[in-house]
């Protein structure tokens, strides 16, 4: 392998003219005469100096002879030209000076752990990748890259059918929604976060527990949290969250209306009409995370936040986690009048969207694909989440309790206080399963004490394996609170 060469700036000897194998001469005694140039170093081979200069492939070699001939180089048999090593010398040996690296912020303790390699992983909120129609995906990609006339640029905004079609969904649904009000992301979390950085009161106020990326990613620009405390075994107490409310006045409140993550939560219609009531009243704005209401069977959807306050709440959803993770599309609705700050936030963190994925996402809605995909994912859902509620009534310690959300992807499953989830988690996975940290779910002191249970990624065999495992880990920390105990696989 050749080493490196040293880039070589080369001056004419009247600015502006044509250099020539003078000027090529001249240049390099400079260099070395000047340091820059070390004994050993590599000088740019002749046929980079030929495009960089306009030179004649001749011309770069005379002057290269020339500088071989008065000592100054020497040429080494298919390795190139190099500054010769003199009596006095030395070789090059490397960078002089080696600058700090850059001081960075702590790695988020929700990226910290990876699942290992075997183990059941029961707190993803991810669906199983056997229920997702990655066939038909295919197709739609192959389709788009046979189009005529390919898009080669982006648009800022997003795919212009794929807005068309987004808006026309979420008008079946009740809102009043134009393909002008579409922004497309990647993922819902880059429409998080073009908020985040949009938004001109920085202070946010957001459910706790609430989805771990997103208080990360507010906390990334430096906005001001106030927890609105979510019990998903009672209702919301609203009268709490006023006196929060008015005591911060936040310009934004972000709620996950459906399948609320991590707890599975799905807000009542009128704790819906309070809280609009409230953010009229209290003057805050709202973004609402509908990422899970179309993971609900049957055809019918509840209300959401968007339907019943109109074009000011600004409304979030993903097509990421139902059909296909890694092709990473969300979207935002906003007012257009907001349209334009937000793709100026979006420029600055993508430029643009990402053509390919979205053409394709719009060829698989065009085909009907998405409807009959949905139909067929709640069939299996609805399957696993009936065997997941059986399992739990059938193994789970009568102290256990867990959430019914009757839909979405997980369920929140709650151990009594006294139960030290950490070693619960430790023992769980010297056993195989491996469970999500849910602390950084929480604000303060968590007032659950549970985690996620996956019954849409974890095929029902290893689920109940699972599951077996966690009553019996359960067990004994209930029986013996406090004993940190080591598990047997």
């Amino acid at each position: 392998m050749k080493s490196p060469f040293f880039s070589l700036q080369v001056l004419a000897a009247q600015p502006g003219r044509r250099v020539g194998a003078r000027d090529v001469v001249e240049s390099v005694l400079a260099e070395v005469r000047a340091g820059h140039l070390p004994a050993g170093g590599r000088l740019p081979p002749v046929r980079v100096l030929e495009r960089q200069l306009g030179l004649s492939k001749n011309t770069v070699q005379a002057a290269y002879d020339e500088l071989v001939a008065r000592g100054v180089l020497e040429t080494r048999e298919r390795e190139g030209v190099f500054v010769a090593k003199g009596p006095e010398a030395a070789p090059f040996a490397g960078p002089k000076a080696v600058p700090r690296l850059p001081r960075l912020r702590a790695v988020p303790s929700m990226f910290r752990k990876p699942p290992p390699p075997g183990a059941i992983a029961l707190s993803t909120v991810l669906v199983d990748p056997a229920l997702l129609p990655r066939e038909r995906v295919a197709d739609c990609i192959r389709s788009v890259l046979r189009v005529p006339g390919m898009q080669p640029l982006y648009d800022f905004q997003g795919h212009p059918h794929l807005r068309e079609l987004v808006a026309a969904r979420l008008r079946a649904r009740g809102m009043d929604v134009s393909a002008g009000e579409v922004i497309t992301t990647v993922g819902s979390q880059q429409a998080l976060d073009i908020v985040a950085r949009a938004t001109d009161v920085r202070r946010i106020a957001l459910e706790n527990p609430v989805y771990a990326h997103a208080r990360c990613l507010f906390e990334s620009h430096d906005l001001k949290l106030t927890p609105l405390p979510l019990d998903p075994f009672g209702a919301i107490d609203f009268d709490r969250w006023e006196r929060l409310l008015e005591a911060e006045r936040p310009g934004l409140v972000y709620a996950i209306t459906s399948f609320q993550n991590p707890t599975g939560y799905s807000y009542r219609t009128h704790e819906l009409v309070r809280l609009l009531e409230l953010a009229e009243r209290l003057e805050f704005s709202l973004l609402e995370d509908d990422w899970g209401s179309d993971m609900l069977s049957d055809s019918e959807m509840r209300p959401s936040l968007r339907a019943l306050g109109g074009e000011n709440v600004l409304y979030v959803n993903s097509f990421t986690k139902k059909l296909l993770p890694s092709l990473r599309v969300g979207f935002i609705v906003a007012p257009e009048s907001l349209v334009p700050t937000l793709v100026a936030q979006k420029r600055l963190s993508t430029l643009g969207s990402p053509w390919l994925p979205e053409a394709a996402l719009a060829e698989f809605l065009d085909r009907g694909y998405y409807d009959s995909h949905l139909a067929s994912l709640h069939d299996a859902l609805d399957e696993r989440y009936r065997h997941c509620l059986e399992t739990l009534r059938e193994l789970m310690p009568e102290e256990v309790r867990w959430t019914t959300p009757g839909g979405g992807p997980t369920l929140w499953l709650d151990f009594p206080k006294r139960v030290a989830l950490k070693e619960l988690a430790r023992a769980l996975l010297a056993r195989g399963v491996y469970v999500e940290d849910s602390e950084s779910a929480f604000f303060g002191e968590a007032h659950l004490n549970g985690f996620r249970v996956s019954y849409a990624y974890v095929p029902e065999p290893e689920l109940r394996r699972a599951l077996e495992r966690v009553a019996e880990e359960a067990r004994r920390a209930l029986a013996e609170p406090g004993h940190a105990h080591t598990a047997v696989p």
